[in-house]
């Protein structure tokens, strides 16, 4: 089952056709992460990112959990689309199209279609910018993205052309973009359950939910570590969820590994994995990420 903090996550990666175009502007955005023609950025294979992927929680239940909180939608936990002429570097155009993408995913969860147009604005925008435009149809997305019966769809569409991006940034010598759209899609994804939960305190399944972002957290963590060397704006956003990573690390989680069995359903034969996990988290720990999740974000929007 894939969830919905993916699925914001997955939305800030979303393309729809569009093909390997090269771009005169490629060696000077690489130039301004410190990434010249002849870099030696290690490039992140396609089985890192697919690993890493599915880590990350499912879309439906978390999509479940958010309108299970009776929290209503509040557009004062995205970034304001505004923003986007401030973004110069392309450090923090590919941070704030992740953001953006999340953006739009909480917007198509709630059905807030005004929303979710203005974050495609500004998405086509930072697109543009970083010289992927060609991936983005927007017409397309747009109307997936005002439709919420339609997220399953968008999810297909942006999980495989994140792969041509991915490709083309790698060809480009610019891998580390695409780790920072991933990276910038899910601080505002944890940012944006971070708040709801705020509202809701005490709600153990809301607390839960965030506690499970540690494997994720770790994996950012785990692919920062590759190109921190190569840009100071890399290197102290890998300090800063470095610093989370440990606060995580304070939560319990108790793994009780079971055999796989086979079940029926629907008349078809399935394997269902036994394995359980029990997750102690406090308020404190909830409060304690909270705050750190929201000085990462304020520095990532500014």
């Amino acid at each position: 089952m894939k969830k919905l903090l993916w699925g914001f996550v997955a939305i800030a990666m979303f393309a729809c056709g569009g093909g390997d175009k090269p771009n005169e502007d490629d060696d000077t955005l690489a130039a301004e992460l410190g990434l010249e023609e002849e870099s030696t950025e290690p490039a992140i294979s396609q089985d890192v990112i697919n690993e890493f992927m599915n880590a990350l929680p499912s879309p439906i239940e978390t999509s479940v959990t958010l309108k299970e909180s009776g929290i209503p939608f509040t557009s004062d936990f995205l970034n304001d689309p505004d923003k986007v002429s401030n973004y110069n570097s392309a450090f923090s155009q590919a941070m704030n199209l992740g953001v953006y993408g999340a953006d739009l995913g909480y917007a198509n969860v709630y059905e807030q279609n005004q929303e979710a147009i203005l974050r495609l604005d500004a998405i086509r925008d930072l697109a543009n910018s970083l010289n992927i435009g060609q991936f983005f149809e927007i017409s397309t997305i747009r109307r997936l993205a005002t439709q919420s019966s339609n997220l399953d769809s968008l999810l297909l569409i942006t999980t495989q052309n994140f792969n041509q991006i991915n490709d083309h940034l790698q060809s480009r010598k610019r891998s580390s973009l695409s780790v920072l759209l991933l990276a910038g899609g899910w601080i505002e994804a944890i940012y944006i359950t971070c708040q709801v939960a705020a509202q809701d305190a005490g709600n153990q399944n809301l607390m839960e939910r965030i506690a499970e972002q540690r494997v994720v957290c770790d994996n950012i963590k785990f692919l920062l570590d590759f190109f921190k060397e190569t840009n100071p704006y890399i290197n102290d956003l890998y300090t800063q969820i470095l610093e989370l990573s440990k606060a995580f690390e304070e939560i319990e989680i108790e793994v009780t590994y079971g055999e796989p069995e086979v079940q029926i359903v629907d008349g078809e034969a399935i394997i269902v994995d036994t394995t359980t996990q029990e997750i102690n988290v406090t308020q404190e720990d909830v409060d304690k990420i909270t705050q750190i999740v929201s000085s990462i974000r304020a520095s990532v929007v500014g």
